[in-house]
């Protein structure tokens, strides 16, 4: 569908929704915005986490479709079609947020730093989705990564992906730390300051919280 590829990845707030402007209604919500000068009024519909859009004519009260046609061309036709992806990006930043980890343990964990830092994942690389991170609001710097990939690039004898945490360590802990099995060498980070661990309830929750706190202060330093 035309609405599809503004939402990959992403899922619906539904008190973000509310407060967008969006209503309830028949067990879904509606929203209703003017474009084009009056020239249409566009209709976001969205039930059981799926989109989809009517564009109406203000003056002949008619469907409009042809800016979901990817063959349709002209100036006319673009106009149209660019204001409906304007709406809905803006309703897939503001009303959305990342659906891409599904771990129970990765959940837990979003949710601590969540709660305890106020640190929402930052996905900054479109080329990877599953790739991202959490960084202090006072200098920018990071402390957490969270990615998903398969273990043999853990060094593991397995093709499985697994959705990992990357947190920062003091180089001298390193060595008693990394043992190969539950606690690995930092993906794609330096290897002097930064260790993996696979979340996959190998390490508890609680030491994992722990852990997150004493990144979160080394990236203070």
């Amino acid at each position: 569908m035309f609405e599809d590829k503004f939402f990959i990845h992403r899922k619906f707030v539904p008190e973000k929704l509310i407060n967008y402007g969006f209503t309830e209604k028949d067990g879904g919500f509606e929203y209703a915005v003017s474009v084009m000068d009056g020239q249409f009024t566009l209709y976001v519909y969205v039930t059981g986490g799926v989109v989809s859009t009517k564009m109406v004519e203000s003056g002949s009260g008619e469907e409009y479709t042809l800016h979901k046609v990817a063959s349709s061309a002209g100036a006319y036709v673009g106009q149209v079609r660019a204001a409906c992806e304007d709406v809905l990006t803006e309703i897939s930043e503001k009303c959305c947020e990342p659906d891409i980890f599904h771990g129970q343990q990765t959940l837990a964990v979003i949710e601590y730093v969540r709660k305890r830092y106020g640190g929402e994942l930052e996905f900054l690389w479109e080329k990877f989705p599953d790739n991202a991170i959490w960084r202090r609001a006072d200098n920018r710097k990071w402390y957490g990564l969270i990615v998903a990939l398969p273990k043999r690039k853990l060094g593991l004898d397995s093709a499985e992906i697994a959705e990992i945490i990357d947190l920062r360590l003091k180089p001298e802990q390193m060595a008693k730390t990394v043992d190969g099995e539950r606690y690995f060498t930092g993906w794609h980070m330096n290897k002097k300051s930064w260790y993996t661990m696979i979340l996959d309830g190998s390490v508890p929750n609680e030491e994992i919280f722990q852990r997150i706190d004493e990144s979160y202060i080394l990236a203070g330093k």
